[in-house]
């Protein structure tokens, strides 16, 4: 029983190899960074349509959408629905208390050319790419946007 366990030595070309591999990655990683390259937003395209709007929570549940400009109640979310637009929302709100703004400045939702939805919060700077959740999530804003633009008289 006094066998001696010997340490695993490792090839030092394999370390040498996976040290060169790792290397290179953060080069090439910085490299992209510094020339603007910005995996989490896709190619710029043309607006579609754009419109601002505020989201309001009533007290049954419901969530009212008002135009930014007039504050005309455009279209109202029935309580216990929408999950995937209720979700985006209270992600964007937690970031506006973080950074104590409130709930006045409009979010803006855009449709683009290449048929993608966007959400952006202009005060704080954050954009949500929504066809990142599916087509079904997405739909859920795209609804929104097509029921308020057939509210303002615009067809689309």
């Amino acid at each position: 029983m006094n066998a001696r366990i010997e340490d695993p030595i490792l090839p030092r070309g394999a370390l040498l190899g996976a040290g060169i591999l790792v290397l290179t990655t953060l080069v090439l990683v910085a490299a992209a960074r510094l020339a603007g390259y910005r995996p989490d937003r896709p190619a710029p395209s043309a607006v579609v349509s754009r419109i601002d709007l505020r989201f309001a929570d009533r007290a049954n549940g419901a969530i009212a959408i008002y135009s930014a400009d007039g504050g005309r109640l455009l279209d109202t979310l029935a309580p216990g629905t929408n999950g995937f637009v209720r979700g985006v929302l209270r992600g964007l709100a937690l970031v506006r208390d973080e950074e104590h703004i409130g709930v006045s400045p409009p979010f803006r939702l855009t449709r683009w050319a290449d048929g993608r939805l966007s959400l952006d919060d202009p005060s704080t700077g954050r954009h949500v790419d929504l066809e990142a959740f599916g087509p079904t999530n997405s739909g859920a804003f795209a609804g929104i946007l097509n029921a308020t633009l057939r509210s303002e008289g615009v067809h689309r």
